[in-house]
């Protein structure tokens, strides 16, 4: 759990002690963090206490009162402006003004709370402030890191969720609008043309979501013995239904031993996309072959399909993360572009290979080559 450094700055003993009790077991915690936020608690009783703690420590938050001996807060949140420090400030006072809570904004504070507050109040002018040191924060890394990157990303992001959700605002204009008559059965196509697309985005997000994970390196991987055999059932399970829907045959042909020590949630995300990509790509009435065998201290995954394959160009290519084939073949297929590149980072991370060899209009097969126990744990 991470910590974020706050001091807490006010003369008065009873409030610095109060303020200990409510925030010392309390955390913090939104979706898009990667770990909850608790709060190590520092306090000062003066302005120039506060000044001094504050160029000798980094610190993240600072609930400063305004009335104090000596420096009062708003001295001390000039300070800290003038100084450039990453902290986030929230002025608490019972000399509440709308001329002190303008004076503390434009000098740099993020919030402004008067005395008396409730523990419900503090808690959630905590949890606000918290969320916004991590966007904060997040986005200066990003800008650091690399804007063509960022460019990139966004760019593509924006591209891929514009067009589905032009789509189905267009069909719900047209089913308020009643434009095909009242009869509900003939708005059918228009409802399953917008749970694709309403699919496809949701697939993205996930997508990003394992991307994001894998190269922030903040992925935990727990390594254990996995049946391969059952894996690979599983995937072709899930993937029945769409198979059916295209009437596609998966055949599966696996050995009785093939174990291999590796997390199982990377080894499903390898399964489900090859195969998944393997019944998405085929023709009507077309065939999926799946086999592993061990060799050696490695086992052996094939995918094969008698889809629309690929050129050696396009196959060049597909591991690169964005990218899709487009051609007059796939301009009705869906996808994020990041399936392939996803698992050949996970690939990569193990110690493992992964190829292909595809022919127009003949099929592709996708041959990844896993060590029994992984390189990097």
């Amino acid at each position: 759990m991470a910590k974020l450094k706050t001091l807490i700055v006010d003369d008065e003993p009873g409030i610095r002690s109060g303020i200990n009790r409510i925030l010392r077991n309390f955390t913090v915690g939104y979706p898009f963090m990667d770990e909850d936020f608790e709060f190590d608690l520092i306090e000062a009783a003066t302005g120039e206490e506060a000044i001094e703690i504050l160029d000798r420590e980094q610190i993240d938050i600072v609930l400063l009162d305004n009335k104090l001996p000596g420096i009062d807060g708003m001295e001390v949140l000039e300070d800290i402006n003038k100084k450039q420090m990453d902290v986030a400030v929230m002025m608490i006072t019972s000399y509440a003004s709308l001329e002190l809570a303008i004076k503390a904004t434009k000098n740099g504070a993020y919030n402004f709370s008067p005395k008396p507050f409730t523990p419900d109040e503090l808690r959630a002018s905590m949890e606000n402030i918290a969320k916004h040191l991590f966007l904060k924060r997040m986005t200066r890394r990003m800008q650091q890191e690399g804007k063509s990157v960022r460019f990139q990303f966004l760019s593509v992001l924006s591209h891929e969720l514009k067009s589905p959700l032009n789509a189905i605002e267009g069909y719900l204009k047209m089913m308020q609008d009643r434009q095909v008559g009242n009869n509900l059965e003939d708005y059918d196509k228009m409802v399953d043309r917008s749970l694709v697309r309403i699919k496809g985005m949701r697939n993205l997000i996930m997508d990003l979501l394992d991307l994001t994970k894998i190269e922030s390196g903040k992925k935990k991987r727990e390594i254990k013995k996995i049946d391969l055999n059952d894996v690979a059932k599983m995937a072709v399970d899930t993937m029945e239904p769409y198979a059916i829907q295209r009437n596609v045959k998966v055949h599966v042909d696996i050995q009785h031993e093939a174990y291999i020590k590796a997390d199982t949630e990377e080894i499903e995300i390898i399964f489900n996309n090859l195969i998944s990509n393997a019944i998405k790509y085929n023709k009507d009435n077309g065939e999926v072959f799946v086999s592993i065998k061990s060799l050696n201290g490695d086992v052996i995954i094939k995918v094969e399909d008698t889809g629309i394959g690929m050129s050696e160009e396009e196959t060049a290519s597909i591991f690169q993360e964005f990218v899709r084939i487009k051609n007059q073949k796939t301009r009705t297929i869906t996808g994020s572009g990041l399936g392939l590149s996803i698992i050949k980072k996970i690939i990569d991370e193990s110690g493992g290979e992964i190829s292909v060899e595809s022919k127009p209009d003949q099929g592709s097969t996708f041959t990844v080559k896993l060590p029994k126990s992984p390189v990097n744990i």
